[in-house]
Parts: C-alpha cells; sequence; structure tokens
C-alpha cells in the first residue's frame, strides 16, 4: 500500500493535495476516522516532506480543509441524525466514551474540541458530538478552525524527522546520528502517549485499585520525557546536525 501510495502521491502537486485533503477528511469523519491509523498515514506524507518529494506549505494546507471539511460533516452529521446514531450498535458499545465526551463537551467545551483533535479516537467523535448536543456553531469554529490548522504540521513532524534522515549523506557518523534521532523521537512520543494514560487514569474514581498503576505510569512518563528531552538538547552538539538544519531550513523556505 505505501508503494501505491508513493507513486500516486508523487506524480504531481494536485494529485498529491487532492489525496492529502482525502485522508484528512476520512481522518476527521464521524465514525470514519476511528477504523484508520491516523499518525501512520500523516507520517508518511511527512516522510515524503522530509526526502523533497512534497512541499509543505501545499501539504499543511491541504491538510487543513480536510481536516476542516471533516469535521463540519461531522457536527451536522451529529445534528441531523442524532437519534440514528444513538441507537449504533458501536457507539452503544462504547457509551461509556460517549456519555465522558459530552459531559467535557457540557464543562470546557472550546478545550475538548481542540485537544480532542490531537487524540486519535476522540478525533472523529468530537465534533459528531458537539452536533448531537447542538452545541452552538460560534462554540465550535474557533476551536475547530485552531486545532484544523495546527494538527496537519504536527502529526507530519515524525515523518519530516524521517524524510531528512534518510536524506543525510550515508557515513559510519551519520548511521550514528539517525539511530540517535530515532530513539530521540521514540522516547518523547512514548512520553506523550504515557502522559495521556496517566491523565485519563487521574480521573477514575476508584483510585485505591489504580494508585500503583499511576504511580508506575507517572513515573515512566517522567524517565521517558527526560531521556527524550536531554537527547534533544545533547543531539544540538552533534556535527550532523548542521545538515540537518540545512534540510529542515530548505523545507520550510
Amino acid at each position: 500500500m505505501e508503494s501505491w501510495l508513493t507513486s500516486l502521491i508523487t506524480q504531481s502537486l494536485g494529485y498529491s493535495v487532492f489525496i492529502i485533503v482525502i485522508i484528512s477528511f476520512l481522518e476527521s469523519l464521524a465514525l470514519v476516522g476511528l477504523l484508520l491509523p491516523g499518525i501512520v498515514f500523516m507520517s508518511i506524507i511527512g516522510t515524503f516532506i522530509g526526502n523533497g518529494k512534497l512541499l509543505f506549505y501545499p501539504s499543511w494546507i491541504a491538510g487543513s480543509i480536510g481536516c476542516f471539511l471533516g469535521d463540519w460533516c461531522s457536527y451536522y452529521i451529529g445534528l441531523y441524525f442524532k437519534n440514528y446514531l444513538y441507537n449504533l450498535k458501536f457507539l452503544k458499545k462504547n457509551y461509556n466514551l460517549l456519555k465522558k465526551t459530552q459531559d467535557l463537551l457540557y464543562r470546557h467545551s472550546i478545550i475538548t474540541i481542540l485537544i480532542g483533535r490531537f487524540i486519535g479516537p476522540t478525533r472523529p467523535l468530537v465534533p459528531m458530538v458537539a452536533g448531537m448536543l447542538k452545541l452552538p456553531t460560534k462554540k465550535f469554529i474557533f476551536p475547530s478552525t485552531l486545532g484544523c490548522i495546527l494538527w496537519p504540521p504536527i502529526y507530519f513532524f515524525p515523518g519530516i524527522i524521517t524524510g531528512i534522515a534518510i536524506n543525510i549523506p550515508q557515513n559510519p557518523e551519520n548511521n550514528y546520528f539517525k539511530w540517535f534521532l530515532l530513539a530521540i523521537s521514540i522516547s518523547i512520543w512514548m512520553g506523550i502517549w504515557l502522559a495521556s494514560k496517566w491523565w485519563k487514569m487521574r480521573k477514575i474514581k476508584n483510585k485505591k485499585d489504580v494508585s500503583f498503576i499511576k504511580k508506575h505510569i507517572g513515573c515512566m512518563t517522567l524517565v521517558t520525557l527526560l531521556i527524550g528531552i536531554s537527547g534533544l538538547i545533547l543531539i544540538q552538539f552533534h556535527p550532523t546536525m548542521i545538515i540537518f538544519r540545512k534540510f529542515f531550513s530548505a523545507i520550510l523556505l
């Protein structure tokens, strides 16, 4: 699938923009986005950007447009098909997630819509639930637009780093740099993932049953993030970092 996507997306700027819009749209579309591995598709696109096969800014704009369309389609699906959606087997099986999303939208609508954009299971769910709750569009439009602007480059980032690392000339010193860079990226992403798990466990009412696990997840989060951030600081002094910065600057300019 990756080779097919590579050949299709690199045919022309028009093809690539269209594919990115479609991927971002489906990633954001009510329920459909739950079935798609968003971080995988967006990282693949990011890799094409990093190795120079795609342009950064057109990809960013295309991703934001697809995202915005997906959010608003999901909102209106929730608004007009609320009764049907409540009877869906999937939502009945995941009633706790639905109920939690509803509670968060009632209490902190703007933050929930914005943060939900960056969490896989809630990305296609929050706009739909906002529509089901008949959340005023004036409360939905700002966090949705901001989230759609920020989401593509953040999800492109791991792929961009990978694409740049692939383009760095081969020599023993650079190979060591690539592995170091990969380890740092994994540490930071693992730290963020563990932090999200810790945050979810923090709100569990029966804290006695989860306090031990929560404590260890908290420690693992802290250690993993410290390793990732320390590595990010140390790698700035590696000689190959000069080449990396040149590639990165070329993408953004």
